[in-house]
C-alpha cells in the first residue's frame, strides 16, 4: 500500500461532497471487505452502464460525475469504485485489460469498427493484505437484458467477467493485462481511443442522442 491509494487526484475525486455522501449512504458493514462489497453492489447496479455517453474530458471522466449523472461506462464508473473505496479508507487502484466483447450492440459495433474493446476499467481494492480486482461496470438490468451472468464480488476472489453468457456463447476474452494504476492514465487512453476508435469519437456527440438500451432491447429481441 502506499499513500497514493487513497490520496484524492482530479479523476479519482474521492473528497468530491457527492462521493462522500454517497459512500456515507452506501459503506456498511462491519470490516472493510463488507464496506468495500456494499461499495461495488452500489457502483454496478447504482449506475446504469452506457458506453453512448462517452465523454472523454476531464469533467466527463470524473469519479464524481457518474454519480451526478447517474450513468458511466467501465473506465469512470472503475474509477467511482476505486473513489468510494478511498473514501472509507480502504485503499484501492484503478485497472485495466484489453478485452474481446462478443456481445455489443450493432451500432457500437459500427462506430468502434472491432470488438476489442482496449483499456477496459476495472478496480483494484486492498482487502486483508492482497490486492482484488472488482468489475462494477455492467448493472443488474443489463445483464439480465443481454442474458449475462452478474458479476458477484465477496471480496476475497476477483471479479472479472465471465467468458461466457448464460446460454453458452462467447462474452469476454482478456487479451491484455495493462496494470493498475494510482490515477486513471487518462491521456493515454485518450491518444489510444484516437488511433483505435476514431469513428466513434468522431459521432461522440450525435450518438448521445441514442438510447442504448433500447439498441440492446431490439437486437436481444430479435434474435
Amino acid at each position: 500500500m502506499t499513500d497514493a491509494s487513497l490520496a484524492p487526484t482530479a479523476l479519482i475525486d474521492s473528497d468530491h461532497p457527492d462521493v462522500v455522501a454517497f459512500v456515507k449512504r452506501h459503506a456498511q458493514g462491519t470490516d472493510d471487505r463488507d464496506r468495500a462489497v456494499a461499495l461495488y453492489y452500489a457502483v454496478r447496479d447504482g449506475f446504469r452502464y452506457d458506453p453512448y455517453r462517452i465523454d472523454m474530458s476531464v469533467e466527463g471522466m470524473r469519479a464524481s460525475t457518474v454519480v451526478s449523472t447517474g450513468i458511466g461506462w467501465c473506465v469512470p464508473k472503475a474509477a467511482l469504485l476505486a473513489a468510494a473505496c478511498r473514501a472509507a479508507g480502504i485503499p484501492a487502484r484503478v485497472g485495466y485489460a484489453d478485452v474481446r466483447n462478443h456481445l455489443s450492440t450493432e451500432r457500437m459495433r459500427k462506430m468502434m469498427g472491432t470488438d476489442l474493446f482496449i483499456w477496459h476499467g476495472y478496480t483494484d481494492i486492498l482487502l486483508d493484505g492482497a490486492w482484488r480486482k472488482a468489475t462494477p461496470a455492467f448493472n443488474l438490468e443489463l445483464c439480465e437484458r443481454f442474458g449475462l451472468l452478474p458479476l458477484e464480488f465477496d471480496g476475497r476472489e476477483d471479479s472479472i467477467y465471465h467468458p461466457y453468457d448464460r446460454s453458452g456463447n462467447r462474452h469476454m476474452e482478456y487479451v491484455n493485462q495493462r496494470g493498475s494504476f494510482d490515477d486513471m492514465p487518462l491521456a493515454q487512453i485518450m491518444a489510444d481511443f484516437e488511433e483505435h476508435y476514431p469513428i466513434w469519437l468522431g459521432q461522440a456527440s450525435p450518438v448521445r442522442e441514442a438510447d442504448f438500451m433500447a439498441d440492446v432491447a431490439r437486437e436481444t429481441n430479435s434474435s
